[in-house]
């Protein structure tokens, strides 16, 4: 039985609206250094644009993700549906990886072929993005970590990959612009070495969401809390197995108690309720416990 008034439901809604918050600020820069890029002749700022872009398809994803983990339990879906937002994290994870080979690509060619150099004004463009990016990622990540969101935290790491993405820019504008013709294609080198940046950050991004979809172990610390609350109940007299699994926000927890052999069954029903509710009681993040009473020495 899960936890009552859990509030695991409402933090994801909240974490789908700061979602969307995200997705609109991406399509106003996106916008605007897609245009920059082309009437300034920077690609590395179309390419910074693009990264932008895939931004507004990334929160899309994460809003999405979000809105699908805040759904409860039902009968198809007995643990609830939080598996939508490491899934969603993925996505995103490998849609940045794939952006960053896109680019690349690009800047590649770019850099073989005769350009013009870029405008000077484009630096204003990119000064306002990083700006507004690093501000954004701030906001998001304290609100990710808070809840402990994997889903948002991918999105805020996509902020501040698009501000470093930005950054890389800037400097390949201004080398190339300072340099004259032998730096014209500095932007464009910009542009592969924020894709080596992009490409760093995706990996990172996918670490964390792969391991909960494949119900990896959560840190020694939650379960050592767990383990201390359950052996704290009376008539417990010691705690052998103890697994947990991450489910969105939330932790399912799997107990093997050992407890007086004499004792009738009731007792023993009567204790595992206790640590249940103790467990539960003491983090509320943990959404249900499964308590197995066994006779002490047996374990």
């Amino acid at each position: 039985m899960a936890a009552q008034n859990h509030p695991s439901g409402k933090v994801l809604q909240t974490a789908a609206r700061v979602a969307l918050l995200g997705l609109v600020i991406n399509v106003g820069l996106a916008t605007a250094k897609i245009v920059a890029g082309f009437i300034g002749h920077a690609y590395v700022l179309i390419a910074d644009g693009i990264e932008s872009a895939l931004d507004v398809g990334g929160s899309i994803v994460i809003w999405g993700g979000l809105t699908v983990a805040a759904l409860p339990p039902d009968e198809t879906h007995p643990y609830g549906h939080g598996k939508a937002e490491p899934i969603a994290a993925m996505v995103v994870a490998l849609g940045v990886l794939a952006a960053a080979l896109v680019i690349a690509i690009q800047s590649v060619r770019e850099i073989l072929l005769p350009h013009h150099a870029p405008a000077p004004w484009t630096l204003v463009v990119l000064v306002v993005a990083v700006a507004v990016k690093e501000t954004l990622f701030r906001y998001v990540i304290q609100f990710g970590r808070k809840v402990e969101s994997t889903a948002v935290k991918t999105d805020a790491w996509h902020h501040r990959i698009d501000a470093m993405t930005s950054i890389a820019a800037f400097i390949g504008i201004s080398l190339a612009l300072i340099g004259g013709e032998k730096w014209r294609s500095a932007d464009d080198w910009a542009a592969l070495v924020a894709c080596a940046l992009i490409a760093a950050n995706g990996i990172r991004l996918a670490r964390p969401a792969f391991f909960e979809i494949m119900d990896t172990a959560p840190g020694e610390k939650i379960v050592r809390s767990i383990q201390r609350v359950a052996t704290s109940v009376p008539g417990v007299v010691e705690v052998e197995k103890c697994h947990a699994r991450k489910m969105g926000l939330d932790y399912y927890v799997d107990l093997h108690v050992g407890v007086d052999s004499n004792i009738s069954v009731h007792d023993g029903h009567q204790i595992a309720h206790r640590v249940k509710s103790a467990i539960q009681q003491s983090d509320s993040r943990i959404a249900d416990v499964l308590v197995h009473i066994e006779p002490a020495g047996n374990m």
